[in-house]
């Protein structure tokens, strides 16, 4: 498989899994809608407040996963860096292509971007027999 594939699989999808660990490593994780750039990195908003902006001020690193509908996954594990200027006006407009809805609160107070850079993925396929997987580093 190759990675312009797996992309196409990540484009298919506007959800995600998203894990993050606070400053003691406890984990938290959330659902989230989510855009993406080339490169596989991946966009998300979130407030100020959440456990998981908390989680990301004393740990950047995240896993996601996306999909699972049709026995197919991507496992993504990452870093994730808080956006601003225009690194962050280039991932609104990717992320609100997809997501157009996620717009409306654009302008809420204390929302916040992160781009989540990828250092490892793996495609699984558990419809196949044997179970295909492919990893990927970056």
């Amino acid at each position: 498989m190759k990675r312009s594939e797996v992309l196409a699989f990540v484009r298919g999808h506007d959800l995600m899994m998203l894990a993050t660990a606070d400053g003691a490593g406890k984990p938290q994780a959330a659902v989230v809608e989510f855009g993406e750039l080339d490169g596989f990195t991946l966009i998300f908003d979130t407030l100020s407040t959440s456990r998981k902006y908390k989680n990301l001020q004393f740990n950047p690193n995240v896993a996601a996963v996306i999909g699972w509908d049709e026995n197919v996954t991507v496992q993504i594990d990452g870093v994730a860096e808080l956006l601003a200027g225009e690194k962050l006006a280039q991932a609104k407009q990717a992320y609100f292509a997809k997501n157009p809805r996620a717009g409306k609160w654009e302008n809420r107070p204390n929302i916040a971007y992160f781009a989540i850079k990828p250092i490892w993925l793996r495609y699984s396929d558990l419809n196949k027999d044997p179970w295909y997987t492919q990893e990927f580093t970056f």
